[in-house]
């Protein structure tokens, strides 16, 4: 690999002012080998840097953009900085880069060329909700967003459903936090009884709940989900 700079994937918080507990001292003492990023969102990701304390300036730190919208003719540029022998970062907006997350292409590009990737552990939502859930754990997919239209949501939902009851696998997937509860809705009401459906919310955060129960359970329930990040999971019988 020559002289080329590593690149860090390095974990973000999942919820607020959680980076005391959250990243381990490696992540942050790796960190100081780095002043060059990728990131979805520059602020965030030197509001992120700045609240671990460990550089004197961040303003003395080079940052560019890697979202779902870079093309992929851009990373030869937006990686330049590894060829010259400096190492870079990737900062996922939350959790770890790579996994439900665009850094899974500069990852890519790394590997195609010969450049040292070295992941550093960090919380993921979708993992440590699938701890959490009781649920299958050494089968599982996760399928990102569903689709917003009822009618294709009540589909997709019935697909996975089916898949999982084949499989036997835990189907995990996630929503914008002002949709939790039409998801939810939809879920209680397309799901089988005996399929056991769980709610994570806000992991890691002062408001976290994670509760498993089978969807005839959730039916007798009136609940009201906030507008926090949750991860939803399944598993039909």
């Amino acid at each position: 690999m020559g002289n080329k700079g590593n690149l860090y994937l390095i974990p973000n918080v999942i919820a607020e002012h959680t980076a005391d507990r959250v990243i381990h001292p490696f992540v942050k003492e790796q960190l100081k080998t780095i002043q060059h990023f990728l990131a979805e969102d520059i602020r965030t990701a030197r509001r992120f840097l700045s609240s671990l304390k460990i550089y004197t300036s961040i303003e003395s730190l080079n940052f560019s953009v890697l979202n779902k919208d870079t093309p992929v003719s851009e990373l030869d540029q937006l990686m330049k900085p590894l060829s010259s022998g400096s190492n870079m970062g990737i900062i996922s907006e939350s959790g770890c880069p790579g996994v439900a997350d665009p850094g899974a292409m500069a990852v890519a590009y790394a590997h195609d060329s010969d450049i040292r990737v070295i992941p550093l552990v960090g919380p993921s939502s979708i993992l440590l909700a699938l701890m959490a859930s009781g649920l299958n754990g050494q089968h599982f997919a996760f399928h990102g967003y569903l689709p917003v239209d009822g009618h294709e949501l009540s589909k997709a939902i019935k697909t996975f459903e089916r898949e999982s009851k084949t499989k036997n696998q835990t189907q995990i997937f996630i929503e914008t936090p002002y949709r939790n509860n039409q998801l939810f809705s939809n879920l209680i009401k397309t799901l089988d009884l005996s399929t056991r459906l769980c709610v994570a919310v806000d992991i890691t955060g002062t408001n976290e709940r994670i509760q498993t129960k089978p969807v005839s359970d959730w039916r007798r329930l009136s609940i009201e989900w906030p507008r926090l990040p949750v991860v939803f999971l399944f598993l039909a019988h």
